[in-house]
């Protein structure tokens, strides 16, 4: 790893981890109680299905981070133009458009750099066959990012979340990969979702959620710090392993959260 790859990785612990310590906040909205039954459960929860994400992979690797790089691409994706799903529907192609930035342009984009990454994650075999199924949806892709700038043209609310996309695939065609990544989980992702469920708290229960998020982030660096200790493994596959995996593990419950319980909500109101 370069010197910039640990920047990228210390920038995806220090910046982009906690942008999920606002979780507490929406599920407050989502309806789960204030009092502190609620607060235990909700932490419990979160904690057990992280848990489970964090065995399953321990089991089957490579399954697992092809699992996570769809649901990061899910995610990813939905979030990017969540602002534009509330304007009306049939957002299905700008989403799996931003959502295969991550999960299919960068690893095409730098298949050298990325399969070392994948073989610390899943082992030689499992990095090479995830590599493969990567590089054929890629033909897939391409068709789609080409439909939905052709629609842009067409369809006025897509055109800055368009154009967005277009500049994050050369900063992804240029710059290494992690630090394409952390580029992108940083300061576009983890700034966009932290803007837009900060703005909806309510300004008595602010306080609350940065002393939340706060605490949520401390745990999380020292979870990751406990666990470099105990394995004693070496730096690199130590960073990579427990920022990827760790990022899985946190992935899910926060995804479950956001984008089903919180957008639901959203969708009933609507």
């Amino acid at each position: 790893m370069t010197s910039l790859d640990y920047i990228a990785i210390a920038a995806v612990l220090i910046i982009g981890v906690p942008h999920g310590g606002l979780d507490g906040a929406v599920a407050r909205r989502v309806g789960w109680t204030p009092n502190f039954v609620g607060w235990l459960t909700f932490h419990l929860a979160y904690i057990a299905i992280a848990a489970i994400v964090t065995a399953i992979w321990w089991w089957f690797p490579t399954v697992s981070l092809g699992l996570f790089l769809v649901i990061s691409a899910l995610h990813f994706g939905v979030s990017d133009i969540r602002h534009i799903m509330q304007m009306g529907k049939n957002h299905w192609l700008p989403a799996m458009a931003h959502g295969g930035l991550v999960a299919i342009a960068i690893p095409v984009f730098h298949t050298e750099a990325v399969t070392p990454i994948f073989s610390i994650l899943v082992g030689d075999a499992g990095a090479q066959s995830l590599i493969t199924i990567i590089e054929y949806a890629m033909k897939a892709y391409v068709a789609i990012v080409i439909t939905y700038l052709i629609y842009s043209f067409r369809v006025s609310k897509w055109r800055v979340p368009a154009a967005n996309l277009v500049v994050l695939l050369l900063i992804a065609y240029w710059v290494a990969p992690l630090v394409s990544f952390a580029v992108y989980f940083c300061f576009w992702h983890s700034r966009i979702h932290t803007l837009r469920i900060w703005r909806s708290i309510d300004a008595i229960d602010r306080r609350r959620c940065f002393l939340e998020a706060s605490l949520y982030s401390v745990l999380a660096w020292l979870t990751a710090a406990i666990c470099f200790w105990y394995f004693k493994m070496t730096p690199d596959t130590a960073l990579i392993q427990l920022t990827f995996i760790g990022l899985a593990a946190l992935t899910v419950p926060h995804m479950l959260l956001v984008d089903f319980a919180d957008s639901k909500l959203h969708r009933l109101m609507a």
